[in-house]
């Protein structure tokens, strides 16, 4: 049985999740207080192997985020952060700028509130006609656009494998958490698959697709469930069509922006992704069933909520899941000389969203605190790119949590 006892502690903070965010939380304990004891377990055997390793690489400006919300805050420090990071420690980075393109006239209210919203983030913005769209991309279509110069791109599992060497944390791989002992007075323990029982003072859960399980393991409600949504990708085969980056005018009534072509770190250009309900808490892909965790993402109140307040949404997404043609469609919307043949299959992501009862879909970063706990809750796109403020504020929060024993 796994149990806290007096005195016998392996660490003073105990951190599940390797993925950038909790790698980053470590980082940042060590840095602010030396000589802290930090442990992470990580249930896979190398770091940033989901929500970290699997998205398009792309340093986020903060453009599209609510004024004052930690998204906007965090992201538009983090990006310039990252860019800082990145350069210190030579891992692959480039500031490249992105357009967000209208295509249609319904499109341009929106695309001119993300200019104000812009402003209000404090990132410069620059309005662009139908001829200047072609400067910057000449294979791009749209009746106008914005340029948003502070759009980077990066190897956020590099970044991830620095922090992890920076911190000096011990990093225990292939350690699946399975019970949490946390007992107010004493402390924590976990215990992993393979046996091993980890004490520590304090326990940080940053552990994405599996943060409400673990929350409710160490005995808090988190009041949300992870509902996760995949994200399919392709590679253009012609990546010569695309220069940079090129987005769509996101509706702001769902936090997924929408088919966009991403020059990577690499040269390749990814397109996408969609997002569809996913069977798995990692289902990467349509033959990924788990039915317990498909049947929690069922019984949750919320679910059924998203579902039929979106169900339009929900549909297309779906239809471009299963339908090539229609995937092809949405890419031609921004690039016409796209073809069937120039979209090859690529590795899909799977985005953990916190969703409230009410199917309510949590907008923001959301961490909250229990008895000798912090648990990171919802932490999607942008928090690759907000993973260093992210990481200064939990560990803020956990040296006062530590402060006060």
């Amino acid at each position: 049985m796994v149990q806290v006892r007096d005195g016998a502690y392996d660490c003073d903070v105990l951190v599940i999740g390797g993925g950038i965010v909790g790698l980053s939380t470590a980082y940042a304990i060590t840095r602010a207080a030396p000589g802290t004891r930090v442990t992470v377990l990580e249930k896979e055997p190398a770091p940033a192997r989901h929500q970290t390793g699997r998205n398009s690489g792309v340093i986020h400006s903060g453009i599209y985020y609510r004024p004052d919300s930690l998204k906007a805050r965090y992201a538009v420090r983090g990006a310039a952060e990252m860019v800082k990071f990145c350069a210190e420690y030579g891992i692959a980075h480039a500031v490249t700028g992105k357009l967000i393109v209208a295509t249609e006239r319904e499109e341009l209210p929106r695309l001119h509130a993300l200019v104000q919203r812009g402003r209000e983030n404090g990132i410069p913005v620059r309005e662009l006609g139908v001829a200047q769209i072609a400067e910057y991309e000449p294979e791009v279509r749209g009746l106008a656009a914005i340029h948003v110069g502070t759009t980077g791109v990066c190897d956020f599992v590099g970044v991830a494998r620095q922090l992890a060497r920076g911190s000096g944390a011990e990093i225990r791989y292939g350690a699946r958490v399975v019970r949490v002992d946390r007992r107010p007075e004493r402390g924590v323990a976990v215990l992993t698959a393979g046996g091993d029982v980890v004490r520590g003072r304090v326990l940080v859960n940053c552990a994405g697709l599996y943060c409400d399980e673990v929350a409710r393991l160490t005995g808090d409600e988190p009041e949300v469930r992870i509902v996760p949504f995949r994200g399919e990708y392709y590679e253009l085969a012609r990546p010569e069509l695309v220069r940079g980056l090129v987005y769509p005018v996101p509706d702001p009534a769902f936090p997924f922006l929408g088919v966009h072509l991403t020059r990577g770190i690499d040269g390749g250009v990814h397109i996408g992704p969609n997002a569809v309900p996913a069977l798995a808490r990692e289902g990467y892909d349509w033959g990924v069933v788990r039915p317990r965790e498909l049947a929690a993402t069922v019984a949750w109140p919320g679910s059924w909520a998203i579902a039929r307040r979106h169900w339009r949404y929900g549909a297309g997404e779906l239809r471009r899941s299963v339908s090539k043609a229609a995937f092809l469609r949405a890419v031609q919307r921004l690039l016409p000389a796209a073809e069937s043949g120039d979209l090859v299959p690529a590795p899909a992501g799977v985005r953990a969203q916190a969703v409230l009862r009410d199917g309510t879909l949590v907008d923001d970063f959301l961490i909250r605190e229990g008895p000798r706990a912090v648990h990171v809750l919802n932490a999607p796109s942008p928090a690759a790119t907000a993973s260093l403020p992210i990481g200064r504020e939990v560990g803020r929060r956990v040296l006062s949590m530590l402060g006060s024993l």
